[in-house]
């Protein structure tokens, strides 16, 4: 079990925002069987049944499809859920930048992949005196210039152990990475110079290339993909490291990553997934755009993760204003989606029509013509888990269907 995925010895005080300030630890309140009902609003909660069936969904299509899976921990940031995914196992665990990688070794991920290019001095020390203490540990990041491995070569100093790193192939209108195969391979031969790197594979994000799933946004990332296959090939024999890493994939295209790399594994050569919002999914972006809802045989991922927000004024017919506002609910990929409504926390509760128009710091702004009273609450489905986990320091865990289920987990972010 990973460090800090287990944290019932923590007092939290008054810094859970949802949970009453605790007398005790963790799990002495845990072994009391608190309730939905013991918590106050708004709160943030995950389905523990989705979780799991999410993780156990995931790792079995990956395992049917021949690739590995090193899911993006930035979206949520919590070692526990990381460690449901390498216990249904994950390869191992993606982090976006050095401090998130310094999350992780601590906690105690033995192979992380930084996405992203690791030039921050502080950063790349810290990097290579971790390898160094550690002969098990991998850790391996990205270059898309030769700037960049000039950078990392200077920060290196002389460790133990070359740094492991994999080539950044972008696009015209991406994000990061190199945006050609001749600029890319350049940058693969000024790491092969280095005399403190290693070419270890290749590596890119098509989701920066389109945000939905047409046909045109298909093919954009079908084009990108068979890019970075021919990277692949190319510098083949230019690779420093006993093992190999071609990655790609979020959340969204992960069908077309496999469709385009799945067939470059070999003894040498893993074809590494780095989605990560699968696990928690949303009600949302990722369930309009998630491969397994755009394919009918398919059974798609279940959203683990819902607000409930109580109702605390009715100014005018017609509006109801909620206690959750951009603090507490994501809502850069469309605001929340009123689903249920309830008299009380845990009470039996009933389907909701609605809109939210607008969400102020503190406050959600419900349009809806049905009768809605101070004091009830509202179950919203939120869209967009990584902006949803980074406002929460503990989110407690849901477990039954009963209308007052029962608290069985809290998890704990690292933002």
């Amino acid at each position: 079990m990973l460090r800090y995925a287990s944290l019932g010895a923590e007092r939290p005080g008054p810094y859970a925002k949802s949970v009453p300030p605790l007398p005790g630890t963790v799990d002495e309140w845990l072994a009391g069987g608190p309730r939905l009902s013991d918590l106050a609003t708004p709160v943030l909660t995950l389905d523990r049944a989705a979780l799991h069936a999410n993780a156990e969904r995931m790792a079995g299509w990956c395992a049917a499809h021949g690739v590995d899976l090193a899911p993006h921990g930035k979206t949520t940031m919590a070692p526990a859920l990381w460690d449901l995914q390498l216990r249904h196992g994950a390869w191992g665990i993606t982090v976006a930048t050095p401090w998130q990688a310094r999350i992780a070794i601590d906690a105690g991920v033995r192979r992380v992949l930084l996405a992203n290019a690791l030039v921050d001095p502080a950063g790349v020390r810290a990097v290579a005196a971790a390898r160094d203490a550690d002969p098990d540990l991998e850790v391996l990041s990205w270059v898309d210039s030769v700037d960049a491995v000039t950078a990392m070569t200077t920060a290196a100093g002389s460790p133990a152990r070359p740094l492991a790193v994999v080539v950044e192939l972008g696009a015209p209108g991406g994000r990061t990475g190199a945006r050609t195969l001749a600029e890319a391979e350049r940058v693969a031969s000024a790491v092969v110079a280095s005399p403190v790197l290693a070419l270890a594979g290749v590596g890119g994000y098509e989701g920066a290339l389109a945000h939905d799933p047409s046909e045109a946004s298909l093919a954009t990332v079908r084009a990108y993909l068979d890019d970075l296959a021919e990277l692949h090939r190319r510098l083949a024999p230019s690779y420093g490291t006993d093992e190999v890493v071609v990655t790609a994939g979020g959340s969204a295209y992960f069908d077309q990553v496999v469709a385009a790399l799945a067939g470059l594994a070999d003894t040498r050569t893993r074809v590494v997934l780095r989605s990560g919002a699968y696990l928690v999914h949303d009600d949302g972006f990722y369930r309009g755009i998630s491969p397994l809802a755009r394919d009918d045989e398919q059974r798609p991922f279940r959203s683990a993760m819902h607000v409930t927000a109580r109702v605390v004024s009715t100014p005018e017919p017609g509006l109801a204003l909620l206690d959750a506002g951009k603090r507490d609910v994501p809502f850069d990929e469309g605001l929340p989606e009123p689903q249920r409504i309830a008299d009380d926390l845990g009470s039996p509760s009933r389907p909701l029509t609605g809109t939210v128009t607008a969400v102020n710091d503190q406050h959600a702004f419900l349009r809806t013509e049905e009768q809605v009273r101070i004091g009830q609450v509202v179950r919203l489905g939120l869209s967009h888990p990584c902006t949803a986990f980074d406002k929460w320091r503990w989110i407690p865990v849901l477990d039954g269907t009963d209308p007052d289920p029962q608290v069985v987990e809290l998890v704990r972010t690292f933002f």
